[in-house]
């Protein structure tokens, strides 16, 4: 129970990677908020994540939007007294070769991928500052570090993400807030699924670890920066990927 009573928000927590983070926070004692824009896919994440413990919730919110956000956190805040950590995650992808891929395309995906990550952390901050502690987690990617063809707006965000969280880590440090990235290798959720066989098959034999990461590795290393195990790691990446960056 290492997350034992402590509040957590989600953002894009209703599916993929989100959706174990927040099943592993409940299994671990959290109090869990998931925001996401989809509300059908959020009550269907709901009933299942309700199976492991009633103390989750959630909340249709659009990351990009900055007030919005801060008005879902401020309610939050409200209901369960305070907030704990914040795993800014909801991402979106929108795959095209730089020379094709259209300006709207590139905003979207910087829209809600960093902006949304910036509005995120944002509306936590004074109140984790004045708390003295509190935990900032970012989702990245391999992407965001070595990054990949026809996903120049989605490397772009993500390694936007890394650079935002080492600044503030820097900030927030001597105020007991820890700020810390992870930053998953190609993982094994629906959104996989639309990925041909034999780009998958590629993706392996690059792989040190000859597989694709289980969502629950990459959520338990999403834990451990969440609990006062990592009280003294803070601006860190944890790239979780079996070593393909090696």
């Amino acid at each position: 129970m290492r997350l034992k009573d402590k509040v957590a928000i989600i953002t894009g927590g209703a599916s993929g990677i989100g959706k174990i983070t927040a099943k592993r926070f409940l299994e671990e004692g959290a109090k869990v908020i998931i925001f996401d824009i989809d509300q059908s896919v959020m009550d269907k994440a709901l009933e299942e994540l309700k199976q492991v413990s009633e103390n989750v919730w959630s909340k249709k919110v659009n990351v990009a939007d900055n007030k919005e956000v801060s008005e879902n956190v401020d309610s939050v805040i409200k209901e369960l007294g305070e907030v704990d950590i914040m795993v800014a995650n909801a991402g979106i992808t929108r795959d095209s070769m730089s020379h094709k891929m259209d300006i709207e395309k590139f905003d979207s995906v910087i829209d809600v991928n960093l902006r949304g990550s910036y509005n995120s952390a944002r509306s936590v901050i004074e109140h984790m500052r004045e708390k003295g502690h509190g935990k900032i987690l970012f989702t990245s990617s391999v992407v965001g570090e070595y990054g990949n063809v026809g996903q120049a707006n989605y490397a772009a965000s993500k390694a936007g993400v890394i650079g935002m969280a080492k600044s503030m880590a820097k900030e927030l440090a001597r105020k007991n807030v820890q700020v810390n990235v992870v930053a998953p290798g190609y993982t094994n959720t629906d959104m996989m699924q639309t990925v041909p066989e034999k780009v998958l098959d590629m993706i392996r034999a690059k792989t040190p670890a000859g597989r694709l990461a289980k969502p629950e590795e990459i959520a338990n290393a999403f834990v451990f920066l969440a609990s006062e195990e990592s009280n003294y790691i803070t601006g860190h990446v944890l790239s979780v990927n079996g070593g393909l960056t090696l």
